[in-house]
This record gives C-alpha cells, sequence and structure tokens, in this order.
C-alpha cells in the first residue's frame, strides 16, 4: 500500500521520516550481524527482498493519492525481523519511486512506516504467538503474511486520514472510515492471496532449509533489543 509523490502534507512527510529512521538504524546494524554471523543467509536475505519488490510491485488503482498491492514482507520478518525488513522495504521502495513511480521519495518514510515496519511487526507478533502454540509453519507464515499486508493497509488509512484531517479539517472518523471501506474491497482478497502464497513458499523452506528457522524463532519482537 504505496502512497504516491506529493499527497502528503509537509509536516506529515518529516514526521514518518523521524518515525522510520530508528527502525532503519537498527535494522542496518542487525543486518550487519546477520551476513557476519552467517554468510550463509545472504542467498535468503536477497529472496526476502525480491519477493518484497515483485510481489508490492503488482499495484492496483486504489482511493485517490495510493494504490493497493501485497507486500511480501512476511518472510523477511519472520526470519530477520522487523528492523531488517525496515531496510530491505525501504531499498525496495527507492527503487520501485525511480524505476516505475511506484510511491515517491517525499513519502519514503510514510511508505516505510506502514509497509516495513508496524503491518510486519503485527505479522511478527502473530507468528510468535502461532508458533509458540505449536501451530506448524504453513498455517503461521500464512497468518502473519496476511496479517502484516492487512495491517499495511489500516497504517496507510490513518496516516492518509491524518493528513486529510490536517490539510482539510475533515472529520476524523468519517476519513478513516471511507478509506479503509475503500481499501478493503481490494486488499483483504490480497491479503488472503499473499499469505498463501508466502505460506507455500515457507513450507518448502522448512524442509529444504531448517536452519533458516532455527534463526527465525531466536527473532526478538521488539526490534530495539539486542541479541545475545
Amino acid at each position: 500500500m504505496h502512497i504516491m509523490e506529493g499527497y502528503l502534507e509537509p509536516v506529515w512527510c518529516l514526521v514518518w521520516f523521524i518515525v522510520m529512521i530508528p527502525f532503519f538504524y537498527v535494522g542496518v546494524v542487525k543486518l550487519r550481524q546477520i551476513l557476519r554471523d552467517h554468510p550463509d543467509q545472504k542467498m535468503i536475505v536477497a529472496l526476502s527482498g525480491a519477493f518484497i519488490f515483485l510481489i508490492s510491485s503488482l499495484k492496483l488503482p486504489s482511493v485517490t493519492g495510493s494504490s493497493a498491492h501485497p507486500t511480501g514482507t512476511g518472510i523477511a520478518v519472520v526470519f530477520y525481523g522487523v528492523g531488517v525488513c525496515a531496510v530491505l522495504s525501504t531499498i525496495v521502495l527507492v527503487f520501485q519511486a525511480l524505476l516505475i513511480a511506484h510511491g515517491g521519495f517525499t513519502t519514503l518514510g510514510a511508505n516505510c512506516v506502514s509497509m516495513g515496519i508496524i503491518g510486519p511487526l503485527v505479522g511478527l507478533l502473530i507468528w510468535k504467538i502461532l508458533r509458540r502454540s505449536g501451530t506448524g509453519v504453513f498455517i503461521s507464515m500464512v497468518a502473519a503474511a496476511a496479517v502484516a499486508d492487512f495491517m499495511t493497509y489500516v497504517v496507510t488509512a490513518l496516516q492518509m486520514t491524518l493528513n486529510v484531517v490536517t490539510a482539510n479539517n475533515a472529520s476524523f472518523v468519517n476519513a478513516f472510515v471511507d478509506f479503509m471501506s475503500v481499501y478493503a474491497v481490494t486488499q483483504i482478497p490480497l491479503a488472503i492471496i499473499e499469505g498463501l502464497i508466502l505460506g507455500m513458499f515457507a513450507q518448502y523452506l522448512s524442509t529444504t532449509r531448517p536452519d533458516v528457522f532455527e534463526i527465525a524463532d531466536k527473532n526478538k519482537v521488539n526490534p530495539f533489543v539486542k541479541e545475545e
């Protein structure tokens, strides 16, 4: 769910950049640590980023100023945590803005917060809860990926609502309901489809590369907690 260039007031562009920066910094540190301690993970990290780029590039027109699309962040956040997911999402968002005019640079912070941070964070929480209750990899990933996608659209609706309220003095509740209603038409089925696709991929990895899930199960939900 990308907000397009020029649709956010400058103050909100700045606010979302400020929110994004600490997660991005922690993600860079953690990514360097992962690649140093587990050099064999380079391919999986690259695949995680490729999933985000390819899947999130499949956009559909939505409410004015944004688009609907899968996010592809479920794999990255489950395997490597929110910080690394924020880094990979930011890289993807920059390339999409450059190559296919998808999103934008002034809205980079807002798009990263929704697609690369808050949505994946909730998805990671779902993954942790299900895995600790003994749920299998497939179901856990389906739920995590679908929820991460769905929450991305909820956060984007909130961002657009705050922008409209600030710019036009509109009713917060009415604007939020309007955005959520429009997004739900496309985003709910997209979230389910994305969950199934990433669930199948995760199931395949669980049989061919079970070591990846050993690292995933050690990930902290809080990206600011340093792992021992």
